[in-house]
């Protein structure tokens, strides 16, 4: 019986821990790297169907119990007048109850069913490719051998520049502002507020917690100042629930990103998740599209085959499906140049048959 893979997991968010775990699990040698030293703070996730089906795959249906469950989806235009209701339980029909959570419980879920070691604090310092290997040197002096190396570094992704060095992240078109805090006006499902170019969203995510995520459209990320008093000054003219959403002096602030490069692997090395198709939010598969890839990745690697064969139909099984996403993401997005009187009509008249076109696939197996 020959000797299993010998993998290098490069990032332990939640693409990289899910990759490390589903390896794992299927026999694979692995190891795992990450650059920080601690996890970032104060997120929270909407996960539908799709992701819960994917995370209750590698284990993790119990955890996510602690999160809240979304049955419904409100649309509201800036005044906090209803658009439509989404019926969750319609939309993700045999597939899963979607959930709001925060990132904080949903990685330390994946860590606890994670049984290997993290190492944190290291990075990539080399790595040199052959035809029967990958050599890596780590930036704490120490080196290994592997057979195949797995990207799963984000969206700034150091190891897209040895698969692609010029496949760039690039600017989406719009800043946000993401934070977690407390649920004080009981908002008990998934709501968004829109406005022209402005989007606000708040989503229960635990016990009286709620994740709040703002967005505005802009042509240059540099034109909005990150500070907390903007956030309230763009936002300012929205309904009174909003408003009151609105003084958080620490929230997050970035730009959104995408990454269009399809490239996604050499002979021995391999990009998922948000290092290989990041993508704007506003489908909210990022987890699902990330744990998804680590799934099939391990399906792929656990079977017989060369590593160069087995990696090349990885690529082709994703590949259309996220950029089934992506396209979606970026047609919802393109209605931000409507008119607010048009884009409120057709989301009365339609939103249900919109929501059914762009997830309709999702509730297919990957």
């Amino acid at each position: 019986m020959p000797n299993p893979l010998h993998v290098l997991v490069v990032g332990a968010g939640v693409a990289g821990m899910a990759a490390a775990g589903a390896l794992d699990r299927r026999g694979l040698s692995v190891d795992i790297i990450e650059r920080r030293t601690h996890s970032p703070v104060g997120a929270g996730l909407f996960l539908p169907g799709n992701a819960v089906r994917a995370l209750a795959e590698l284990g993790l249906g119990d955890a996510l119990r602690d999160g809240v469950p979304i049955r419904t989806q409100r649309l509201r235009d800036h005044r906090g007048r209803t658009l439509a209701d989404i019926d969750m339980a319609a939309l993700w029909r045999g597939v899963g109850q979607p959930v709001g959570i925060t990132y904080d419980r949903l990685r330390s879920a994946l860590a606890d069913k994670l049984r290997l070691p993290i190492r944190t604090g290291v990075t990539v310092r080399t790595i040199t490719e052959s035809d029967d290997g990958v050599e890596v040197a780590f930036s704490d002096g120490t080196s290994g051998r592997y057979d195949v190396v797995v990207g799963a570094d984000g969206v700034h992704s150091e190891l897209r520049r040895t698969v692609r060095p010029h496949a760039e992240a690039r600017y989406a078109g719009q800043v946000c502002w993401r934070y977690v805090t407390s649920n004080a006006s009981g908002i008990d499902d998934w709501t968004v507020w829109l406005g022209r170019g402005a989007t606000f969203l708040a989503v229960p995510v635990g016990k009286d917690r709620l994740y709040c995520y703002a967005d505005l459209s802009m042509s240059e990320p540099a034109a909005v100042a990150p500070a907390g008093t903007a956030l309230a000054e763009h936002f300012s003219h929205f309904d009174r629930e909003v408003r009151d959403l609105l003084t958080i002096p620490d929230a997050h602030f970035s730009a959104i990103e995408e990454v269009i490069d399809s490239t996604w692997r050499t002979r021995r090395i391999i990009l998922i998740g948000d290092a290989a198709h990041a993508s704007s939010p506003n489908m909210a598969q990022g987890v699902a599209m990330s744990v998804e890839d680590a799934l099939v990745l391990a399906e792929s690697l656990g079977g017989p085959g060369e590593v160069e064969h087995m990696l090349a139909r990885y690529r082709l099984r994703r590949l259309p499906r996220t950029r089934w996403v992506q396209a979606r993401a970026r047609r919802r997005d393109s209605t931000r140049s409507m008119a607010p009187v048009v884009r409120d009509a057709v989301l009365r008249l339609a939103a249900p048959r919109i929501y059914e076109r762009d997830y309709c696939l999702l509730r297919d197996l990957p």
